[in-house]
């Protein structure tokens, strides 16, 4: 199972990420605490020593650090002008998260098959295993062979209206590992 590091991503981001938190499946509450950081926040400063290779991922993770802390519009405007199904991917899971679901959907159709949605597959059944629900749409995303971004936007629409605490905390623990998952896959594309 991934082990997401923050000091394996360079003094800034580690600064940010150093206390782990759990992102709300809704919008959630901006942590005005972190605001002045990210304001600072640029590829030049994020990656300090290392060279760039690639811009729109550098960017993608800004968008990522952004959303990780609630700020959905400021994640929406960075996220918004990266034209490939990375910057679609952070789009998508941001309207996932206003809730607007149908447009989080749009989204994910302009993804594709993102490289990351393999490892999220494998990592959702170890997920599903630690908090096992008994719920169609569950089920089947863990016998599913690749991702399905559709089927965990409903899981999270039937979590976000229901009272099943056992569907919510799956969710929030894939929500979690999509976004390390994600941020990471970002961070070493930028780099290599």
């Amino acid at each position: 199972m991934f082990q997401f590091q923050p000091a394996n991503y360079g003094s800034q981001f580690a600064k940010l990420f150093e206390s782990p938190r759990i992102a709300s499946l809704g919008p959630g509450t901006p942590n005005s605490s972190k605001e002045p950081l990210l304001e600072e926040l640029t590829p030049s400063m994020a990656f300090e020593n290392l060279s760039i290779k690639h811009p729109n991922m550098a960017q993608c993770c800004i968008s990522g650090a952004w959303l990780y802390f609630d700020f959905l519009d400021e994640s929406h405007t960075i996220s918004q002008d990266i034209h490939n199904q990375t910057g679609s991917f952070w789009h998508g899971i941001m309207h996932r998260r206003e809730p607007d679901y149908s447009n989080a959907k749009y989204w994910f159709r302009r993804v594709g098959r993102h490289p990351v949605f393999g490892t999220l597959c494998q990592e959702y059944q170890e997920l599903y295993e630690e908090h096992p629900v008994d719920h169609s749409v569950a089920l089947r995303l863990n016998d599913q062979n690749d991702w399905d971004p559709f089927a965990f936007v409903d899981l999270v629409q039937d979590a976000a209206t229901s009272s099943n605490q056992e569907l919510t905390d799956l969710c929030l623990a894939v929500q979690q590992r999509e976004w390390e998952l994600l941020f990471d896959y970002c961070y070493q594309q930028t780099i290599q």
